[in-house]
């Protein structure tokens, strides 16, 4: 085999170039001089986006001034306050009630028919007595007619036989006939007033049908919906009636009441009073009409411990509604010149109830009172204050005894003092600057004289000063 010398032939081949070399970009290659190249950038990517976010999230801190760095410290409390008055307080007793008709009545046929007529608008007011809707009356009239003329016809036997026991008992004295014969005479006078009797029953039986026939209502009140239409065929006694008439003038509302004031009202009751009981409505927000206590329930309801009323309303302008829910304030007593202090004023501890009195040096001073009645916000102090003092209403829970409080309308002491301050800092500033007009004109004991003057602002004093000295130098 023939073996060739050429230099060539034995020569190292030539590397051949990278695709991927040329595939890349040229504007990625300088990731090739980062150690750890793209791993590198990702986490200091992720590290310089922490860092900001860091940065934004961080809460802005508010350089602190110096000045009036201690002013709230022993200062005054600002409170309010009120005057112990003399006054009246009415004893209430708060309770929720439903108001409940008088009478709520559905109309149903007493006879049977066909509804013929309906006479009636819903959500009518009507009257007692008045028709609403009517049956076919024929049949009725005509059993009415039947029982007349039976009636008729047997008040005829009964005249026949009177007239023949009359004519009997002429014979009979004259000794024509025996007397068995006017004994059974008598007898048949008296079948036949029985028998009148009986038709006279039916004559009304009859008659009270036919007025049937026309339904009426029976009480005073509003209408409902209509339950039946024209034609439909009735039943005495129906399940389903004809409507509903609920009487709403006047009506009642029931309320319970705890036991434990059972005592004050049949005292009241006892002594004849009308006690008075206004209705309002279930925000309790607007007074809806006011009316009278009416009757207590005999007995206490032992699973709630309470007791059942009824007061009464006219309500002319139908301020309350069948079913309604309703807030009701009945007036037990009114109690006359009275100690009364708002009852925000009054604070409870171990001590039991107390109030915190206003003295004329801005001073308070804790008084134990003993509490009467309560109403509304009002309330009757029994023993503890007199009429003219001042009670703190707002704030007391950061009171104590003989604290300093700082009363509506008076100047803030911190604001005096930060005036003062303010005042003593231009004048620092004043005399520092003359300090420095000294030092050029060869004066300099001046300036030495500005920190007495900034005694009450420290952040200004020392730059008053600083400047005072410099030209004082």
């Amino acid at each position: 085999m023939d073996r060739r010398n050429d230099g060539d032939s034995f020569a190292t081949p030539a590397p051949l170039a990278d695709p991927a070399a040329h595939a890349r970009p040229a504007g990625r290659r300088w990731i090739r001089f980062v150690p750890g190249q793209w791993k590198t950038v990702v986490i200091g990517t992720a590290l310089i986006l922490i860092a900001f976010l860091v940065w934004a999230i961080r809460p802005v801190q508010t350089p602190v001034r110096n000045r009036n760095a201690f002013a709230g410290i022993n200062q005054p409390t600002p409170v309010g306050v009120a005057k112990v008055s003399l006054g009246d307080i009415e004893v209430r007793i708060n309770a929720l009630g439903a108001v409940t008709p008088l009478a709520t009545v559905t109309v149903k046929p007493q006879v049977s028919g066909q509804l013929v007529r309906i006479d009636f608008t819903e959500g009518q007011m009507v009257r007692e007595g008045q028709v609403l809707a009517e049956i076919d009356p024929r049949p009725y009239q005509a059993a009415l007619d039947q029982a007349n003329g039976q009636l008729a016809r047997d008040q005829a036997q009964l005249a026949n036989a009177q007239v023949d026991l009359d004519r009997y008992r002429t014979l009979l004295a004259q000794n024509s006939i025996a007397q068995q014969q006017v004994a059974t005479q008598e007898a048949l006078v008296r079948q036949l007033q029985g028998v009148i009797k009986s038709d006279q029953a039916n004559v009304e039986a009859a008659d009270i049908n036919l007025k049937y026939a026309s339904i009426k209502s029976p009480v005073s009140g509003r209408i409902g919906l209509r339950q039946v239409d024209l034609g439909n065929l009735l039943t005495a006694g129906q399940a389903t009636g004809i409507a509903v008439v609920t009487e709403l003038q006047p009506i009642s509302v029931v309320f319970s009441v705890p036991e434990d004031a059972i005592g004050d009202i049949m005292g009241q009751v006892r002594q004849g009073a009308k006690l008075t009981a206004d209705a309002y409505d279930r925000a309790q927000t607007k007074k809806l009409t006011s009316g009278t206590l009416a009757t207590v329930d005999n007995q206490i309801d032992p699973t709630t411990g309470t007791v059942k009323l009824r007061a009464m309303f006219d309500n002319r302008n139908d301020e309350l509604f069948p079913n309604q829910f309703v807030n009701i304030s009945l007036l037990i007593d009114v109690m006359h010149n009275q100690t009364v202090v708002p009852a925000s004023a009054i604070q409870r501890g171990a001590a039991g109830t107390y109030v915190f009195v206003v003295n004329a040096d801005r001073t308070v001073s804790m008084h134990t009172v003993t509490l009467a009645k309560t109403a509304n916000d009002r309330v009757a102090v029994a023993s503890g204050l007199m009429v003219g003092d001042t009670v703190v209403i707002d704030g007391a829970d950061r009171l104590r005894d003989g604290a300093s409080v700082q009363l509506p309308g008076d100047r803030p002491a911190a604001a005096t003092a930060q005036g003062r301050g303010q005042n003593g800092a231009n004048a620092g500033r004043g005399q520092g600057r003359g300090g420095r007009r000294g030092a050029r004109g060869g004066q300099g004991a001046p300036g030495g004289q500005a920190a007495p003057g900034g005694q009450a602002a420290p952040g200004e004093q020392a730059g008053g000063g600083g400047r005072g000295g410099q030209g004082g130098q």
